[in-house]
C-alpha cells in the first residue's frame, strides 16, 4: 500500500512538515457538519478507510465512516455509524468523538470517547467499514484518548488511555491497560506523566496518547499530544516517545521539544483555537515514511509527514 507522501520543503529542517494543501478535510465537507477533525485512518482494500469525528450543526458529536483511494481526498458518509450489539447488548451512547482505528488479527477495532454517564472509552469492531459491532466500554468514566496497540503484548490486548474528569480536564497522564478478550481490562500501569513547567512547558498541563503505536527496532514509537495552560487557554502540541516493546509502561525516550505546534492559521483559528491533535499515522518501515493525520483547531483535518528514522533519532537526542 502506497501511503500519502510529500517531500520536505527545501526551506524546512523540521522533523515533521505539513502537507502544502492542508487542510485535507474542511469543516463542511458533508451537508450536516459543523466541523470534521480528530479522525482515524487505516489501509483498506485498494485504498484507505477512516472513522471521522463530525460534529453536526447542533454540535452533536458522532463518528462517520469514510473512504479514499489516495489517503488525501475523502468521501465521508453523510450519516453516522449505526452500531450493532457486539460482545454486549449495552450499546447506549450519549456522544462519540475522537476515534482511533487499528487492524488486529482479523478485524478493524475502533476506540473513541464514548458518552456513558460521562466520557469513557468505547470499543467496536468492523470487517468492512459498513457494519460495526459495539462492545463493552473499556473503563469506568471518566477517561479519554483510548489507543490500542496493533498487536497483542505477551498474549494480551493492550491499550493506552488518559483518566480524566467530566469536563475540560486540567490534568492527565497516560496509562496502559491489558485485556485477555477485549472485554475485561485491568493491570493498569502509569506510562507517562506531565512534565514540570520549567522542564518542558508545552506538556506540563496534560498529555494523551495520539496515534496507534508503531513497532520499530527501538521499541514502540508513539505520537502524543501535550497541553500547556496559557493565559489564552489550552494549547495542544505533538510530541513523540519510544516505549519498551515488551513492557510498554517503560518509556525509553520522550521528546523535550515538541514536533508540531499550532502555528498555521487553520491550527490557530477555529472552534477551539491553538490545537494540533494527532489521531492516526500511516507508515511504511521499508520506505522510512510516516503520514500523520491531525485535527486542527477542533475544526478541520490536516496532515504532516516525516521520516521514521529521523523521528526516532530526534526523540533519542532530545529526550527528557
Amino acid at each position: 500500500m502506497k501511503i500519502p507522501w510529500q517531500d520536505r520543503p527545501d526551506n524546512s529542517s523540521d522533523v515533521l512538515w505539513r502537507y502544502s494543501e492542508n487542510p485535507i478535510i474542511n469543516r463542511n465537507d458533508i451537508p450536516s457538519s459543523n466541523s470534521i477533525f480528530n479522525s482515524a485512518v487505516v489501509p483498506f482494500e485498494d485504498g484507505f478507510a477512516g472513522v471521522f469525528r463530525c460534529d453536526n450543526k447542533a454540535v452533536q458529536m458522532n463518528i462517520f465512516a469514510g473512504f479514499s483511494k489516495d489517503g488525501i481526498h475523502w468521501e465521508i458518509n453523510h450519516e453516522p455509524i449505526q452500531m450493532q450489539a457486539g460482545n454486549t447488548p449495552m450499546i447506549e451512547s450519549d456522544y462519540k468523538y475522537d476515534p482511533r482505528v487499528v487492524f488486529i488479527e482479523d478485524r478493524y477495532w475502533i476506540t473513541w470517547c464514548n458518552g456513558y454517564h460521562g466520557p469513557t472509552i468505547g470499543i467496536a469492531y468492523t470487517f468492512d467499514f459498513k457494519e460495526f459491532f459495539q462492545c463493552e466500554n473499556a473503563f469506568l468514566p471518566f477517561n479519554r484518548n483510548g489507543v490500542l496497540f496493533p498487536e497483542k503484548i505477551n498474549g494480551r490486548y493492550a491499550m493506552l488511555s488518559r483518566p480524566s474528569d467530566n469536563g475540560h480536564t486540567p490534568f492527565g497522564d497516560i496509562y496502559v491497560s491489558f485485556s485477555p478478550d477485549m472485554k475485561y481490562w485491568g493491570e493498569h500501569r502509569c506510562v507517562m506523566k506531565v512534565t514540570p513547567f520549567e522542564d518542558s512547558a508545552w506538556q506540563s498541563c496534560k498529555i494523551g496518547a495520539g496515534t496507534v503505536p508503531i513497532l520499530t527496532d527501538e521499541g514502540w514509537l508513539i505520537f502524543y499530544h501535550g497541553v500547556i495552560n496559557t493565559c489564552n487557554g489550552f494549547r495542544y502540541s505533538v510530541g513523540s516517545a519510544i516505549l519498551d516493546e515488551k513492557e510498554p509502561d517503560k518509556v525509553k525516550y520522550r521528546t523535550q521539544p515538541y514536533l508540531l505546534a499550532p502555528t498555521e492559521l487553520y491550527e490557530q483559528v477555529g472552534d477551539v483555537p491553538n490545537v494540533v491533535f494527532p489521531c492516526a499515522a500511516l507508515h511504511s518501515i521499508e520506505e522510512d515514511k510516516v503520514a500523520l493525520y491531525y485535527g486542527a483547531a477542533d475544526t478541520v483535518t490536516a496532515m504532516a509527514f516525516g521520516r521514521i528514522s529521523e523521528i526516532l533519532e530526534f526523540t533519542k537526542k532530545n529526550s527528557l
